[in-house]
């Protein structure tokens, strides 16, 4: 949850998001708001506006005082002590679930949330978990399937599998792709951890196998920056930030040289999506699972991250009518 600077305006997202909006779907609740909006009122009082009995009231104002909507105070009355109950927003924004999408000139960059994969195939040891609790049960491949699925920020499978996410094409009609860039935080799956534990982590992208990255481990056994209050230390905590590219002269992966695969090779343009793929193959020599980290778990603040560079043939872009036809297009580079 995230408090507008100067303003009554909360901004909720992930878990707090759907507390909040279970909490805002009751018609009790949401009067108990408009009684609220302009006085402080005790139970009692809000109990004999709204005509409901004192342990209704009570159960309401607990739920909605859960998720941050209304404070509750306790002073001295005349009978004792009495709870003040007081509104603490007038507006409430959510975000919704999916990827963020930017874009500069000539580069666009999409930003997908780890649990909004297509589709996953998970062998024990698995499990997923949100930033406040567990998701499903753990080492249950059918956990991966459970409707809060979207709201990971941790996700790990053991030995071989793979996940699958689909990922907006937004390159502009008429626009060639130059360079294509995809980074996530993302580490080997040992039971607890072990950071000696190697794992081949291969990446695809619309079919196209771009390379394959040995984990050296998985890390644990200390905090990392963005680990949840709850979670222990002597579990996975988290991984290593790693890059993969493709560009017109082959693929790398943190600079170094990986394969031959091209970025026209990638067919981006005549795709509605990109397809991406992050698994361990059957017959990898190391098949050490994998870990991936969403922005709000491990050390790196970022889902996996896509950035495409891309340019427009000459007389074909945006600023085609009445460019000097003789210039030559200038390449561009993702920094």
């Amino acid at each position: 949850m995230v408090e507008v600077s100067g303003s009554r305006v909360l901004m909720v997202e992930g878990d707090a998001a759907l507390a909040v909006a279970k909490a805002l779907a009751s018609d009790t609740r949401q009067a108990m708001l408009g009684l609220l909006t302009h006085q402080v009122l005790n139970v009692s009082e809000l109990a004999g506006a709204m005509n409901l009995p004192h342990s209704t009231v009570s159960f309401n104002i607990n739920q909605l005082q859960a998720v941050g909507l209304v404070s509750v105070e306790v002073e001295p009355g005349t009978r004792g002590q009495q709870k003040l109950c007081s509104k603490r927003y007038d507006e409430v924004r959510l975000r919704l679930p999916g990827a963020a999408i930017e874009s500069r000139p000539n580069v666009i960059s999409i930003s997908m949330p780890i649990g909004s994969y297509r589709h996953v195939e998970a062998k024990p040891t698995c499990g997923l978990v949100s930033e406040s609790k567990i998701i499903g049960m753990l080492d249950d491949s059918r956990s991966f399937f459970e409707p809060e699925h979207v709201y990971a920020q941790l996700l790990w499978f053991g030995g071989s599998g793979y996940v699958d996410y689909a990922f907006p094409n937004n390159l502009p009609y008429g626009a060639v792709p130059s360079h294509l860039e995809l980074s996530m935080e993302i580490c080997s799956e040992a039971p607890q951890f072990n950071e000696d534990f190697p794992s081949d982590i291969t990446l695809w992208i619309n079919d196209k196998e771009i390379g394959t990255w040995t984990s050296p481990g998985d890390y644990g056994g200390k905090p990392s920056l963005l680990m949840p209050s709850w979670w222990q230390v002597d579990r996975t905590t988290h991984g290593l930030l790693k890059q993969w590219s493709v560009g017109e002269k082959g693929s790398m992966i943190d600079g170094v040289a990986l394969g031959t695969v091209k970025i026209g090779d990638l067919d981006l343009p005549q795709t509605n999506h990109i397809k991406v793929r992050l698994g361990i193959k059957d017959d990898a020599r190391n098949r050490g699972g994998l870990n991936l980290f969403g922005r709000k778990f491990g050390n790196y603040p970022q889902d996996i991250v896509m950035r495409i560079a891309f340019d427009f043939p000459r007389g074909h872009g945006p600023d085609a009518v009445g460019a000097d036809a003789s210039a030559s297009p200038r390449p561009r580079e993702m920094r």
